[in-house]
């Protein structure tokens, strides 16, 4: 179910969970609890966190955690370790609560595209409460990094913003360049990187904590190699969507689209914005996550329009 809103002449939807009985809808009227739900409506946020927020005791916190959790009003999302401890990062099981009456429904005369709950999975914390948290890292067109490569390949990025228009808005200019986040060492955010480990020095920087790898044994560096089966793809159409924990912030996480070439990582971000009910069909949620596809030209016009997933 879904609540329609109308802000500033444009249509928003978000996600309404009914509940059946409406006294579990109790818990949501104790103030501190409400206080704890807008505060994950944020963020998603773990126990010590939100007491030192609202200078609550973290066991009192615990305790509301447990009675929201068990009405259904919020979730884990994930588990992280913290200072050698396991903390539950919890959310709201959805940002509106109702209860339904029967009868009375309008229809409406235009279309409301249905979100796949693995796409918005897929791209947590990336995108939270419809905002987008963090930056799209496109390759420099300047020579740069060991091999003085131009990267050309950056206005593919324009497709994925498009894309990722539907699910959030950005208040803030969400694009850099791979150079300008080495040089300013701006790690501490989540990132959508595009292109390969000679296009893009951040592609570079973190192919070693990737599950699907770029092989950097032999220069021009134009195979992939999955850890996962140990097969090895060199066709210049073959591209990878992975995501990982940011190894230099844990709270946050990297996306990656590359290939081995340009058409590849064109193949990567079609795969993620034309099919991505496709590619995430088996999308549970994991820190750690990658596919392998392949650009197809169907209609024999020379240009990529499909996928294959290899792996």
């Amino acid at each position: 179910m879904y609540l329609l809103k109308e802000i500033q002449g444009r249509k928003f939807i978000k996600k309404v969970k009914i509940f059946e009985n409406p006294e579990r809808l109790r818990n949501v009227f104790h103030p501190l609890r409400w206080k704890i739900l807008m505060l994950l409506a944020e963020k998603p946020m773990h126990a010590l966190e939100i007491a030192k927020a609202l200078k609550e005791h973290e066991q009192k916190i615990y305790y509301h955690l447990k009675q929201l959790e068990n009405n259904g009003l919020v979730k884990i999302v994930k588990n992280v370790h913290i200072r050698g401890t396991l903390a539950k990062i919890y959310a709201p099981s959805a940002h509106a609560f109702a209860f339904e009456l029967p009868g009375n429904e309008i229809a409406v005369d235009f279309p409301v595209k249905k979100r796949s709950e693995n796409v918005l999975k897929f791209l947590f914390p990336h995108i939270i409460s419809g905002k987008f948290n963090g930056a799209i890292v496109v390759g420099s067109p300047d020579p740069h990094g060991p091999y003085q490569v131009r990267a050309r390949d950056g206005h593919y990025a324009v497709q994925l913003a498009y894309w990722l228009g539907q699910f959030a808005e950005a208040n803030d200019f969400i694009v850099k360049l791979d150079v300008d986040v080495k040089a300013e060492k701006s790690w501490d955010e989540n990132l959508i990187v595009v292109g390969g480990i000679l296009t893009n020095v951040i592609t570079a920087e973190i192919n070693s904590y990737l599950p699907v790898k770029f092989c950097e044994k032999s220069f021009p560096f134009r195979k992939i190699i999955s850890e996962i089966t140990g097969k090895t793809y060199d066709d210049e159409k073959c591209g990878v969507i992975a995501k990982i924990p940011n190894p230099y912030c844990k709270e946050k996480s990297i996306i990656l689209l590359a290939g081995v070439r340009n058409i590849g990582t064109k193949a990567s971000i079609l795969a993620l914005t034309k099919f991505s009910d496709k590619v995430l069909r088996d999308y549970e949620g994991e820190d750690t996550w990658a596919r392998i596809v392949k650009g197809l030209d169907l209609d024999g016009d020379g240009k990529i329009d499909s996928i294959e997933i290899l792996e």
